[in-house]
């Protein structure tokens, strides 16, 4: 599973040897904060996958990594079976427009995303952020 850290610029998908060798790349996926525009939690990330692998593996229903090409865009993938996930639209990315991840921390990126960070401290792991911050839960209905 990736981790994903984080700090006051940036967000950094940070990927195992063998999802390094999946998705063909050889970097860590990085996006500036600006340069997310939405994320969305999802049940099922493979409903959203679009266009072929372009490097990338497929084999359906069980992994789904790296570049996939579209007329849409190219996203950036790294599925794993049928499990909840996280899909960020990106704006002005130099190589992706979506990222789309099988993570069970969909929920703490959120939350990291919301909460501002020291300049000055190094990228962390966002269950690590929302654990040591104060986050308000929004329970909806409730005032």
């Amino acid at each position: 599973m990736v981790t994903l850290l984080l700090d006051s610029t940036r967000l950094e998908i940070a990927l195992s040897g063998s999802e390094r060798l999946l998705a063909f790349r050889k970097e860590n996926v990085l996006v500036e904060r600006s340069q997310i525009a939405k994320v969305q939690l999802t049940e099922d990330v493979w409903t959203w996958l679009r266009g072929v692998p372009s490097p990338g593996t497929h084999v359906r229903g069980i992994v789904a990594a790296g570049r996939w090409r579209s007329a849409g865009g190219d996203d950036f993938a790294m599925i794993r079976r049928r499990r909840e996930g996280v899909v960020i639209d990106l704006e002005g990315h130099e190589e992706f427009e979506r990222i789309l991840l099988t993570t069970r921390h969909g929920l703490a990126l959120v939350q990291a995303l919301r909460i501002d960070v020291d300049a000055d401290d190094a990228a962390t792991d966002v269950v690590e952020i929302v654990e040591t911050a104060a986050v308000p839960v929004i329970v909806s209905g409730v005032s």
